[in-house]
């Protein structure tokens, strides 16, 4: 069944029987109808998308890479956050989302998808500027944007000051008295680490997010006459709260003050591993997390406020801007530290305040 064999049956030119389907406004409504019930009855669903996509010259989506399994996509709430605000932009024309997931597995990935997506440009999420989706998209030359990745050349870039807003993250910590501070770090290689990390792994860049959060801690610490390399790091493959709630005990056994979770989701398995061990943030632990997603404040979470939905809106409308031929600058959007109560501040004996009470 074709569109042209439904022209036929109902006597009129394949304009017509197409613009049923694609273009209703060139079309009277009850021939309209009498169309759509023919076809039901024939059992034609309409026109091929992907033919149309190529007759266009658009395929009227945009491709998201991501570095995770595709249901990390709908697990991390920084993750959800950024992409729902994808999606207002992408909604607002009538352009579909193609998620894309590309983990690199024992360090390979297969860039296939990338390769065969009906896909008008993507929309680069978390990945290493060097992962080979990113490099089949470049060799598709189709129009990107990527975001919280290392720069690529020519490509449009949206992200925050991670340095910078970590960097505070670590000095408040550092103004409330505390010197004895621990980091739970996103991961900074592919390869499955899991556990105490040695800080020589820090000056790998392949993952530019974690690169530039450790750097901002290490210049706070560093600025206020601490050896960073005194620093306990303790590396998570994967940003799962369970992990950092695991990797609690072993932690609390080198007697931090302090923990900086580099995003809230670590960070509140810290506290739920503090819960489980009986120790009291912020009367005897103070934690600091990364985001501000959704669950950080019900939880009353000190951290760094990002604007993860404005972030996804303003790639979207990047990404719609390439489309359409043009050029979008690099943004950088604002961050803030917010202060609520899981940080509190050191007695002047240099032990935890037993109060719970965090300075403003």
């Amino acid at each position: 069944m074709t569109l042209q064999t439904l022209a036929d049956r109902l006597g009129v030119s394949r304009t017509t029987a197409s613009n049923a389907f694609n273009r209703p406004d060139q079309l009277n409504p009850a021939l309209r109808e009498k169309v759509l019930a023919l076809a039901a009855e024939l059992g034609y669903a309409g026109p091929d998308p992907a033919g149309r996509a190529l007759r266009s010259g658009r395929a009227g989506a945009i491709g998201v890479l991501l570095t995770e399994r595709l249901s990390y996509a709908f697990a991390d709430p920084a993750a959800v956050a950024t992409l729902r605000g994808l999606a207002v932009e992408a909604e607002q024309f009538g352009i579909s989302l193609s998620l894309l997931p590309a983990p690199l597995i024992d360090g390979a990935a297969d860039p296939a998808a990338v390769r065969t997506a009906l896909v008008d440009a993507c929309f680069v999420y978390a990945l290493p500027a060097d992962h080979p989706s990113v490099a089949a998209a470049l060799e598709r030359h189709l129009p990107l944007v990527v975001c919280d990745t290392p720069h690529i050349p020519g490509v449009p870039f949206v992200s925050i000051d991670d340095r910078g807003a970590a960097r505070a993250a670590a000095q408040h910590l550092l103004d409330l008295g505390h010197r004895r501070l621990a980091v739970v770090s996103l991961r900074m290689r592919d390869d499955g680490h899991l556990g105490f990390a040695a800080h020589d792994r820090t000056c790998d860049p392949v993952y530019r997010v974690t690169t530039e959060r450790m750097g901002g801690y290490a210049e706070a610490l560093e600025g206020a006459g601490l050896d960073w390399d005194d620093v306990p790091i303790y590396e998570v493959h994967t940003n799962a709260r369970a992990l950092a709630r695991e990797a609690l005990p072993a932690l609390l056994e080198l007697g931090p003050t302090a923990i900086l979770g580099m995003s809230d989701e670590l960070a509140l398995g810290v506290i739920d591993g503090a819960r489980a061990a009986g120790v009291d943030v912020p009367g005897e632990l103070s934690v600091v997390g990364f985001d501000d997603a959704p669950p950080a404040e019900p939880r009353g979470l000190t951290t760094v406020r990002q604007p993860l939905v404005q972030k996804g809106r303003t790639a979207g409308r990047m990404l719609l801007e390439a489309i359409d031929g043009g050029t979008p600058a690099d943004v950088l959007l604002p961050t803030e530290l917010v202060v609520r109560r899981s940080t509190a501040e050191l007695r002047r004996d240099g032990k935890p305040s037993r109060s719970g009470r965090p300075r403003q």
